[in-house]
């Protein structure tokens, strides 16, 4: 597995170079779920599928970009799904993007997760890396290597109140739950983008990230195989909790389709308990 996370550090010096340097604005072509995918999203995946097509032991890859599985070797071990840049529809606005990955073996779901891997491009150049069993090591990009800075362990609660989705949309228990945190003294961080947003509450040591169902979208928004179980894998090795809407782990989360999404809650223990007084209404 470490080739897969060797190719990783070249994916994420590449697609640095791609942000700063390449074309942005909108193509006229739309990824399976819909959404119109911006120049640099298909510049990233073309990226990383160069890079991992001669990785042997990758035996396929699936992209939020792609319609399906493209299978590179046939006896390969891994599965790796990924999102090629998490948050590409705010790079003009010069805020923090990312790319992320989950790596799988036997079954695409929560249990089939063995690592994954986050890319965070913002003034700095940062990589962190989950395996099961050990902690989350963030590692940051200095010259021509990337370094390793520190592990990465949730305290028992945090400060920070990141709840995505369009508020008019969003259900009355959510809405009581949101804004009883903001009554707590909780300060609002969401830039709309599900990677730095994460980034600063896992560097910070605790908050709560919310991605829920919604009145327009059902099961939420962020897709379970490139988004929601690879960080899932992050906030538990942290010593934090990621769940559904229903309180289940989303570790344990079974996707029905490559693109399906979940409704997703990210945070260090005691938000994940105040998700739990909440949603168990």
């Amino acid at each position: 597995m470490q080739e897969i996370f060797a190719k990783i550090e070249t994916i994420a010096r590449k697609i640095d170079t791609l942000i700063k340097e390449g074309e942005s604005g909108y193509s006229t072509s739309s990824n399976q779920t819909g959404d119109v995918q911006l120049k640099l999203d298909i510049a990233s995946d073309k990226i990383i599928e160069e890079q991992f097509k001669d990785v042997p032991s990758i035996k396929a890859i699936i992209s939020e970009e792609k319609d399906d599985i493209l299978t590179l070797n046939e006896n390969g071990r891994w599965i790796v799904c990924y999102d090629p840049l998490d948050g590409s529809s705010i790079v003009d606005y010069n805020l923090s993007v990312g790319s992320i990955f989950g790596i799988y073996e036997d079954s695409l779901d929560g249990k089939g997760l063995v690592a994954s891997a986050y890319i965070v491009y913002g003034p700095r150049l940062e990589l962190v890396i989950a395996k099961r069993g050990s902690k989350p090591a963030l590692y940051r990009f200095n010259q021509d290597k990337f370094e390793k800075i520190r592990e990465i362990t949730l305290n028992s609660s945090g400060k920070i109140n990141a709840p995505g989705g369009t508020q008019k949309n969003w259900l009355p228990h959510h809405k009581e739950m949101v804004e009883a945190l903001f009554a707590k003294g909780y300060r609002l961080r969401y830039s709309g983008g599900m990677v730095p947003d994460l980034h600063q509450i896992l560097l910070k040591g605790g908050g709560l990230f919310s991605y829920p169902a919604t009145t327009d979208k059902e099961r939420g928004k962020l897709r379970a195989l490139f988004e929601v179980i690879p960080f899932a894998l992050m906030f538990v090795e942290a010593g934090g909790g990621a769940i559904d809407d229903n309180l289940n782990s989303l570790l344990e989360h079974k996707p029905t389709k490559i693109h399906g999404t979940t409704p997703c809650f990210f945070g260090s223990n005691e938000e994940i308990e105040v998700v739990k007084s909440y949603y168990g209404k």
